[in-house]
């Protein structure tokens, strides 16, 4: 797992890589802090649950975060620290994931025909509520 931290508040995650190859068992991905939850679960044939449901709870987000997972053909991330510059560019391939919880980013598809499968937190209420765009140089 790659976690991309901001150069102007260290403490600060604002990105994370997780690659296809590294999935063994159960691991939570994202820090169970952010409002953008996953996990990867490797599995045998006939592991199977408790049914369940979840509880409502009354959650407030104050940003949306965002999660590519590459399905097929390959995408590079254009990831940018919380003053606008850019801080790492991963290539992602099918299986790996990004997840973004703060900062900024752009992503570049490398291969005709690749196929993205894109999480964020809701409600979804309107781009005027949900993003300001980089200036980019």
């Amino acid at each position: 797992m790659e976690k991309i931290y901001s150069k102007i508040e260290p403490n600060t995650l604002l990105h994370l890589i997780y690659r296809v190859s590294e999935i063994e068992g159960r691991t939570n991905i994202s820090p169970d802090n952010e409002f953008l939850q996953l996990a990867s679960l490797k599995m045998k044939k006939g592991t199977t649950f408790k049914a369940h449901k979840h509880i409502i709870h009354e959650k407030t987000t104050n940003i949306a975060q965002e999660s590519w997972l590459v399905i097929k053909g390959s995408v590079k991330c254009i990831f940018y620290d919380l003053d606008d510059t850019i801080i790492a560019e991963p290539i992602l391939y099918p299986g790996d994931i990004s997840m973004t919880f703060r900062g900024g980013h752009n992503y570049l598809i490398l291969e005709d025909d690749t196929i993205v499968y894109e999480y964020k937190t809701g409600p979804y209420l309107g781009i005027e509520f949900d993003k300001t765009f980089i200036n980019q140089q």
